[in-house]
C-alpha cells in the first residue's frame, strides 16, 4: 500500500485537491462568475462539440508548434556561433536580453499591426518567447566541454566541424533538451498571448471571449486543455530524449 501510494503521490494529490476545491465550491456557495467548481467546469466542456475543441485546439498547438520550430532553426546556429566568436557574442548577447526581457504582451500588438493579419505574427511572437533558453542553455552546454577535449581533438588536427559534431553538440544533448523542455511550454504560452491580441479561434481566444462573457466554467475548461496540451508536449521532449539519447538522462540525472 505504501509504495502504491509513493507511486501514484502526485495523482493522488491531484485528486485530493480536486475534492477539496469541488466541497469548498458547494459548502460555501461560491459563484460560478468567480470561481467555478470542477463540476461546473466539466458541464461547461460539455457546451462544445468535440469537433469545435478539435479545432480551437489544433489552431493554438499549430502556432505553438511552428514557432517552437523556428525559434529551434534560430537558437542552436545562433548558439554555435556564439561560442565560436567572443565578438558575435558581445554582439548578440545583450539583444537577447533585450528581447528575454521585454514583456511579450506589451510588444504582441505592435508585432500584430506591422506584420498584419494571420498566423505570421503569432508565430514570430511565439519564436520569440522560446528563444531566450533555447540560446542560453545551449551555449552552456557547448562552451561547458572539458578542455582536455577540445585540445585532443585540435591535437589530431580534427576540424572545427568535426569538434562541433562529435564533441561539443553531445556533450551539450542534456543542456538542449532541457531548454527545449521549458521551450515547450513556452510556445503554448506565447500562442495564447498572440490569441489574445489577434485570432479567431484557438483556445486563447476561447479563454478571452468566455471571460469577456462571464462564462468562468468555459474559460477554466479552456484552461485545463491548454495545460493538458503543455503537459503531454513537455512529456514528448521527455519521451523523445529517453528514446534517442538515453545517456543523456542518466547524466542529467546524476
Amino acid at each position: 500500500m505504501r509504495t502504491f501510494v509513493f507511486r501514484h503521490a502526485s495523482f493522488i494529490a491531484f485528486l485530493a485537491v480536486l475534492a477539496l476545491w469541488e466541497a469548498a465550491c458547494r459548502v460555501f456557495a461560491i459563484a460560478p462568475f468567480i470561481l467555478p467548481s470542477p463540476s461546473a467546469i466539466w458541464d461547461a466542456a460539455q457546451e462544445l462539440s468535440p469537433a469545435q475543441w478539435g479545432e480551437n485546439l489544433a489552431a493554438t498547438l499549430s502556432v505553438a508548434l511552428t514557432g517552437f520550430a523556428v525559434a529551434i532553426a534560430i537558437a542552436l546556429p545562433l548558439a554555435v556561433a556564439i561560442t565560436r566568436s567572443r565578438l558575435l557574442s558581445r554582439i548578440a548577447m545583450p539583444w537577447l536580453v533585450v528581447i528575454q526581457s521585454t514583456p511579450i504582451v506589451a510588444i504582441a500588438p505592435v508585432i500584430v499591426v506591422t506584420l498584419g493579419a494571420g498566423n505570421l505574427p503569432r508565430v514570430v511572437i511565439t519564436a520569440l518567447i522560446s528563444l531566450f533558453p533555447l540560446v542560453i542553455s545551449t551555449a552552456t552546454g557547448l562552451a561547458a566541454v572539458p578542455p582536455e577535449y577540445v585540445e585532443l581533438s585540435r591535437s589530431l588536427r580534427a576540424p572545427v566541424s568535426t569538434e562541433y559534431t562529435q564533441i561539443r553538440l553531445p556533450y551539450a544533448v542534456p543542456y538542449i533538451f532541457s531548454a527545449l523542455r521549458v521551450s515547450i511550454t513556452l510556445a503554448v504560452v506565447g500562442a495564447v498571448v498572440a490569441e489574445f491580441v489577434a485570432a479567431e479561434r484557438g483556445l486563447g481566444y476561447l479563454v478571452l471571449f468566455a471571460t469577456s462573457s462571464f462564462k468562468m466554467p468555459l474559460a477554466f475548461a479552456a484552461l485545463t486543455v491548454l495545460v493538458c496540451s503543455s503537459l503531454l508536449l513537455y512529456a514528448c521532449i521527455s519521451w523523445l530524449q529517453r528514446r534517442l539519447w538515453p545517456w543523456s538522462v542518466d547524466e542529467a540525472r546524476a
